[in-house]
């Protein structure tokens, strides 16, 4: 399966971020040198998508800005500066910007990298795994040992064909939930129309058996406090070294 539009999360407050967030929204704190948002953009591309919904609300003409130099996508702009809506709320309602169907869903903060060249991308993997048939959503999935600034808990139980429950110290195969998703549009039609957490929407999946996921290649990064850049700097270049 080829998936060909997206949303990109990106509206929160950033407030472990503080100070650097009073004044630049998180999506744009430079990690090597390149803006955090971009990490997932130059990804959803690579992985073929052409189409990108891009929520915003803190420091919002800055997004602006840097949204609209962006050249390897379209981008079209879910505008939450009268209304924070949550994830699950800003996913609903950006959606409706796109066209029913398949989609990717990811996270402005969070990013992976070693990937090997010519194979498939992290993305381009997932999209193939999920199956709208047998799953509500495929998510991205990174086993603990290959996080950087992570809380250090495990999401998610992973069973031999994918499957996800939610993570029992007995359960097989703990994982984290590394920010991506393939999804139909259309499990979000019965959303409700105020903020809400995402959280609804996957314990709904699992409720039916319908929730799965794949593991990422690479090591998986997420940078929430500005102490957090140093760490994640210092593994991009390790990672560089042995490349």
């Amino acid at each position: 399966m080829s998936i060909k539009q997206a949303m990109v999360l990106a509206a929160g407050l950033g407030t472990r971020m503080r100070p650097i967030t009073d004044t630049i929204p998180k999506p744009l704190v430079k990690i090597d040198g390149k803006a955090m948002i971009d990490y997932a953009l130059d990804s959803l591309a690579e992985a073929g998508v052409e189409k990108v919904v891009v929520n915003v609300h803190h420091h919002a003409d800055q997004m602006l800005a840097h949204l609209a130099s962006y050249r390897n996508l379209e981008i079209i702009i879910s505008d939450e500066r009268e209304k924070l809506m949550n994830n699950g709320g800003g996913l609903a309602k950006g959606l409706k910007l796109l066209v029913p169907g398949e989609v990717f869903v990811t996270n402005a903060d969070l990013f992976w990298i070693g990937e090997r060249p010519n194979v498939p991308s992290n993305l381009t993997r997932l999209a193939g795994f999920f199956r709208p048939e047998s799953m509500d959503m495929a998510m991205l999935c990174v086993k603990l040992e290959d996080t950087t600034g992570h809380n250090g808990k495990n999401d998610f139980n992973m069973a031999r064909d994918g499957r996800l429950t939610r993570f029992a110290e007995s359960g097989p195969g703990p994982v984290v939930y590394a920010g991506a998703i393939a999804m139909n549009t259309s499990f979000l039609d019965d959303a409700p129309a105020d903020a809400f957490n995402l959280n609804l929407y996957f314990d709904k999946a699992i409720s039916q058996g319908r929730l799965y996921g794949t593991v990422l290649e690479g090591h998986w990064l997420t940078v929430g406090t500005p102490e957090a850049i140093g760490e994640a700097e210092e593994t991009i270049r390790r990672y560089r070294t042995f490349a």
